[in-house]
């Protein structure tokens, strides 16, 4: 038998939609496994300040279809000494709490494995980013739904675009990777796509739209990851334009309106599914551990490998846009 008689949750990092399902699925799970469950405000802050707040069933009905997340996020730069970790593990031995499920990234889940290293605290992280960039996962929490918030405002852009015979660039976000900027490329038929991953240099664009958008087409779409090592959209549309005055250029930055809004019904599931199957794991005494979804099926991997390891773009997908795109 576990020796878990009551768990603590908290979101930590940037928010994506579906925390909030993630939330509820952890609390209604351990309630109908017996266990006591707290919720954490304001992530790893509030695990220093014992910022908690007792929660039951009902505190978390109705909140499957918010965005962002009730407990909230912060970065807490004390969380990342010794001494702040210490602190946060002398709270949450007052409050009696004996083990921690984290949603968040790879930054959440740094900060989990140097506390279960230091004080043998059982932690288990559920994926929670809009990147979709964590190493053991198909998929992360709010990366459909941010997904489909990009495709939703090109599609817009690119009704304007067509009116007035312009080349939009277009900024989404994807610090390191590309993951965001790829699929939401393909899905609205950008004319091209620049990522982390690749280097694109400006000349190879700028031959690109010579060839295939200034001959035939009376709209261009560019998709670029901030992340991208061209600079991002303002600084490869200004060498663009500087070179080729003739073109009618926009740029556009998305920006954090990827982050909100109500999550899919893709995200809804996963979270759910993810929030069940993190008290699981507590309760089969796992420990520093992410629970994802590989080809459709819960999967456990060890924190140490999901940090180290960087999750690759889909080369398959890269050459599905260069074909699409003449």
């Amino acid at each position: 038998m576990s020796r878990i008689k009551k768990i603590g949750v908290l979101t930590s990092g940037g928010d994506a939609p579906g925390m909030n399902a993630a939330i509820r699925a952890v609390v209604r799970t351990a309630i109908f496994n017996k266990l006591e469950v707290v919720g954490v405000n304001r992530g790893y802050e509030g695990l220093i300040k014992a910022d908690f707040v007792n929660m039951k069933s009902y505190d978390v009905s109705n909140i499957i279809q918010k965005g962002g997340t009730v407990l909230g996020s912060a970065r807490s730069q004390e969380f990342r000494s010794v001494e702040g970790r210490k602190k946060a593990h002398e709270q949450m031995l007052a409050a009696k709490i004996d083990a921690l499920v984290v949603i968040g990234g790879d930054g959440t889940f740094s900060g989990a494995r140097l506390f279960t290293q230091e004080h043998d605290v059982p932690v288990v992280g559920i994926p929670g980013t809009i990147d979709n960039d964590l190493y053991g996962t198909d998929y992360t929490i709010g990366f459909d739904t941010a997904l489909n918030t990009v495709i939703d405002a090109v599609d817009k852009i690119r009704d304007t675009a067509s009116a007035h015979n312009r080349l939009f660039f277009i900024e989404v976000m994807g610090r390191d990777a590309g993951f965001l900027a790829l699929r939401s490329g393909i899905a609205t038929g950008a004319e091209a796509i620049l990522i982390p991953e690749r280097q694109t240099h400006t000349k190879d664009l700028e031959k690109y739209l010579a060839q295939g958008y200034k001959g035939h087409k009376n709209s261009g779409i560019v998709i670029v990851a901030e992340g991208d090592k061209s600079g991002g959209a303002y600084t490869i549309a200004g060498e663009i334009e500087k070179k080729h005055p003739e073109y009618d250029i926009r740029v556009s930055v998305l920006g954090h309106m990827q982050r909100g809004g109500a999550p899919s019904a893709f995200d809804r599931v996963t979270a759910s599914t993810l929030g069940v199957a993190a008290v699981d794991a507590l309760l089969d005494d796992q420990k520093s551990i992410m629970v994802g979804m590989v080809n459709g099926e819960v999967s456990h991997v060890p924190f140490n490998k999901t940090i180290k390891n960087k999750k690759k773009v889909k080369d398959s997908l890269i050459t599905i846009n260069d074909v699409l795109s003449i």
